[in-house]
């Protein structure tokens, strides 16, 4: 059964670095990013997607043709993203990966701020690209909203307007033609004829036989009303261009820093007009095997319909090629027991080795019974309940953790059955049930149809207690920079107190006795943590 570590431990600068193993680290929290992990996540991967909060389309307010989801808001389609991932135990840290770089045993080390690290059998990159505008005053500051550059993004919003496009390359001329069946009031103006050819001439030729005003001026600026909003372009000779809207190309670069260490480079566009990411078109995968990339990354025409659709492709042949892995090596594989195995395999003791302050306060008084240790980690509380006369049994999902509690239980006498076994898997405890069922700043994956939820609670016999108690993640919502810090835990992947408190509310034959914020006792290791959430309940006994 899983048993998170303290938040506090990941999520301060003084802290010592966490390091945490995955199967998959996904590089940027977009439509591609989150859907390759949803792909991934519901094919049992441990995934673990780190964003910095920085989208390609940031700006807009609108997003469109996206079926499903049309005028959306891109942050309303990211939290409704982040909710599903979550929602099959993928985690969605906040953060910046600074750096992949090939570890020894063929995984990928992935480096992020804080000092942090991920160790990763496969890498997705879906960090998009950067758009590079045109040297013009003012085009930044409406870029998004009435400063536009794809006519299948924001064109049907500008329909009927005084549309102004600026020509900055000769592929600018390409979306010309779709511009001119959405508004009759289209001025083209030539700010660069860079690069001009025979070809580009002639399209030009057909848009002014076709009645379009075509200028040959350089823009100096575009010029803004009251409201903030477009109402022309200044030329460079004086003349204003009146506007209500403006479209106009740029110049993009492959998101390709955190790449570099493994000699991923960006390759020229077609056009010309920048970089991308050049990948296999079946796999998604790079050069370097084991690192893919998917969306804006590789091609800068997707829509975030498509991006989101590469990265469902991309997630799924990651998916094939982890399957095909363990099945060369005869393995099934979890990476969460992995990750938590690393760390208490280390030979150094990560907790106090005292039971938790609550546990004893709450269960001092009780008469010794049957009791389960839902994520025992190294043993303190289920030692300190053998020592008080309890039948113990301590589960956890890390062999390596349960070895610790095998050791110090054998070496002080005490009986402890240790129960190796993820809270999620079928029949977690055999439909055995217990006096006491605690679960002590421990945690587990969402899924869908709340199993580990229910296996908790149906381990508790009539009459029997369940003590929940978790941490006061309040301070992990307080906002962080990303290029300073990672925070490396993702409480809202995770089971919670509040979230089991629900469950008991909505089931009969429970008495919730206490379900509270109180300051948390003294004697574990982490000195950061004040404050606990309580729950504690009893359920109904059998009725004779």
């Amino acid at each position: 059964m899983t048993m998170h570590a303290h938040p506090e431990q990941h999520d301060h600068a003084d802290r010592p670095p966490v390091e945490r193993q995955c199967d998959v680290a996904v590089i940027g929290g977009s439509a591609a990013g989150l859907t390759a992990a949803l792909q991934l996540a519901r094919q049992r991967r441990t995934v673990v997607v780190v964003d910095d909060g920085t989208p390609r389309n940031a700006p807009a307010e609108h997003m469109h043709g996206y079926l499903g989801r049309e005028a959306v808001p891109p942050s309303e389609l990211l939290t409704i993203g982040r909710e599903e991932v979550r929602g099959y135990g993928g985690e969605v840290l906040t953060g910046r990966v600074l750096a992949v770089r090939p570890a020894a045993d063929g995984r990928f080390r992935v480096e992020l701020s804080g000092g942090h690290t991920l160790l990763a059998r496969r890498v997705l990159a879906a960090t998009g690209i950067r758009d590079e505008l045109p040297d013009i005053e003012g085009l930044a500051q409406r870029w998004g909203r009435d400063v536009i550059h794809c006519p299948f993004c924001h064109g049907y919003e500008a329909r009927d307007q005084r549309l102004v496009q600026i020509i900055t390359h000769p592929m600018g001329l390409h979306p010309t033609a779709l511009l001119r069946h959405l508004t009759d009031r289209l001025t083209v103006v030539l700010h660069d004829a860079t690069g001009w050819d025979d070809h580009a001439e002639a399209v030009v030729s057909r848009l002014e036989e076709a009645g379009v005003p075509v200028v040959r001026t350089g823009v100096r600026r575009v010029v803004t009303g009251p409201d903030g909003g477009v109402t022309g372009v200044e030329l460079v000779d004086g003349t204003v261009v009146g506007a209500d809207a403006v479209l106009v190309g740029t110049r993009f670069h492959a998101r390709l820093e955190a790449l570099a260490p493994l000699g991923i480079e960006a390759t020229p566009h077609p056009t010309g007009l920048g970089e991308v990411l050049q990948v296999d078109p079946m796999t998604g995968q790079t050069a370097v095997a084991g690192v893919y990339a998917a969306g804006n990354l590789t091609d800068p025409s997707l829509q975030v319909l498509p991006s989101a659709a590469h990265g469902s492709r991309v997630g799924a042949m990651i998916a094939f090629s982890l399957a095909d892995e363990d099945l060369r090596s005869a393995q099934r594989t979890s990476g969460e027991e992995g990750d938590w195995d690393a760390r208490y395999g280390t030979g150094e003791r990560m907790w106090s080795g005292n039971p938790n302050g609550t546990l004893v306060a709450e269960v001092g008084g009780m008469p010794p019974g049957r009791a389960l240790d839902v994520g025992a980690g190294e043993g303190g509380d289920s030692l300190w309940l053998a020592e008080q006369g309890w039948d113990v049994t301590a589960a956890d999902i890390s062999g390596a953790a349960l070895e610790h509690v095998g050791a110090e239980a054998e070496r002080r006498g005490l009986a402890v059955s240790l129960l190796h076994r993820d809270v999620n898997a079928p029949d977690a405890v055999g439909g055995a049930t217990y006096d006491l069922v605690s679960l002590q700043y421990g945690s587990f994956l969402r899924t869908p149809e709340q199993r580990g939820l229910r296996t908790l609670l149906g381990a508790v016999a009539p009459g029997g207690t369940l003590l929940v108690v978790g941490h006061d993640l309040s301070p992990m919502r307080e906002p962080v920079d990303p290029a300073e810090q990672t925070r490396m835990f993702d409480p809202e992947a995770y089971v919670g107190v509040e979230e089991i408190a629900a469950a008991l509310a909505t089931q009969d034959g429970w008495t919730v006795q206490a379900h509270e914020t109180r300051p948390r006792p003294s004697g574990a290791v982490s000195t950061h943590h004040v404050d606990d959430v309580v729950l504690r309940a009893v359920r109904a006994a059998a009725t004779p």
